[in-house]
């Protein structure tokens, strides 16, 4: 069954084994699962794929084949998907990027979407916002986290506007083009970007959803900015210091603390290396302008649990944790509710394998996930919210 029109999506159940690595597994069921994807193109890619050069070189080859093809959609994302494990001192990085979102501000042009740039300090964030058919039934506004670009939920946010709500996604410093085009670096402090969205558009009593690594950015802003009356998180740590074991913390710690010359060699030798570390590595110095290895990983113990002030959260709050997510232990989801001692109500959801929803930010079944969100925010949507 296809979509009406590309203004339509269809989310597919199920997470496939496109590869036998899961770094490379992950970043193929994501544009299928977002649906921007053929699963017959990312079952040949992942034949193909063995390393990250092999990443690129594959993903810009499917790009320029369904380009070739007019399959304009496909080809953007396969671009985005070549652009993810480039690495920032790769040139073909910001080439991979413009013609990304060339092509996607292209094929989705037709769309009720409007694209606003919203002042803040002294550059501007990347807005995109979605309209629903009739009078707005409400607002919601959504972001990301560590690595996505706003265009990526652009089928979320489809979602959310055909039942009946005005969605507002936007980059915040790090993040998408406010990175790559307006310079703006990485900054735990999300309340200043919410807040910069919701003055320009005149927005009160809304949803804020933040994905991945958004999901603790989501939960900061909201212990700060009380026109934020629900929020929703998927796939977040509270403390980003406790995602690994105790004693290979402890043992980072000590060597950024004591040896922090030594840290920095190390890290460099292993960005030469290659891989998913030295990516890793490489893309938090990017996002947060630092000049050495010690410094990114500074601001990342920095997104801990008391920069985050669950304590501070007062609305209602729905944490969404998907059982066997690989990048975040489960363990961390049950420590997030018990902190948030002062909302008005805390609603937890786990995802099951067999739900195709196991993997990190329901990856698999999204579908079922913007379902879960929907009839969570219904119940709790008092219709007061507006735009200006």
């Amino acid at each position: 069954m296809e979509p009406d029109s590309l203004c339509e999506f269809l989310l597919p159940a199920g997470y496939h084994r496109f590869h036998k690595d899961q770094l490379f597994n992950f970043q193929l069921n994501r544009p299928y699962s977002l649906g921007y994807a053929r699963r017959e193109d990312l079952v040949e890619a992942g034949r193909r794929i063995s390393s990250f050069a092999d990443w690129k070189a594959e993903m810009t080859r499917q790009a320029e084949t369904a380009l070739a093809e007019d399959r304009v959609m496909n080809a953007a994302f396969h671009y985005r998907a070549a652009e993810f494990y480039t690495f920032p001192d790769d040139p073909d990085k910001v080439r991979l990027y413009d013609l990304f979102a060339g092509l996607f501000y292209r094929v989705f042009a037709g769309c009720a979407m409007e694209r606003t740039a919203v002042p803040y300090d002294d550059a501007s964030l990347p807005a995109i916002t979605v309209l629903p058919a009739g009078r707005p039934r409400g607002a919601i506004v959504l972001h990301g986290g560590y690595d996505s670009f706003i265009e990526e939920f652009f089928s979320l946010m489809t979602f959310f506007a055909a039942q009946g709500y005005l969605v507002v996604g936007f980059d915040g410093p790090g993040q998408g083009a406010a990175r790559r085009q307006g310079g703006l670096l990485l900054d735990y402090r999300w309340e200043r970007p919410v807040g910069a969205v919701l003055d320009h558009f005149g927005l009160d009593d809304v949803t804020l959803i933040g994905l991945s690594m958004g999901g603790w950015f989501a939960l900061r802003a909201a212990a700060f900015e009380p026109r934020v009356r629900r929020v929703i998180v998927s796939g977040h740590a509270f403390d980003y210091r406790r995602v690994a074991p105790a004693p290979a913390a402890w043992l980072m710690m000590f060597f950024r603390n004591r040896l922090p010359a030594f840290t920095n060699r190390l890290s460099r030798r292993k960005i030469r290396q290659g891989g998913l570390e030295a990516w890793s590595i490489s893309h938090l110095m990017y996002i947060t302008g630092a000049a050495e290895p010690v410094d990114a990983i500074d601001f990342a113990f920095g997104l801990n649990e008391a920069n985050l002030h669950s304590e501070q959260v007062t609305q209602d709050v729905l944490v969404m944790a998907s059982r066997n997510d690989h990048f975040i232990p489960f363990r961390l989801h049950e420590q997030q509710v018990r902190r948030l001692t002062a909302a008005r109500s805390v609603t937890e959801r786990v995802f099951t394998r067999d739900e195709h929803a196991h993997n990190h930010c329901q990856m698999g079944n999204l579908g079922l996930a913007l379902r879960v969100m929907a009839e969570w925010i219904d119940a709790r949507t008092t219709g007061g919210t507006h735009a200006g």
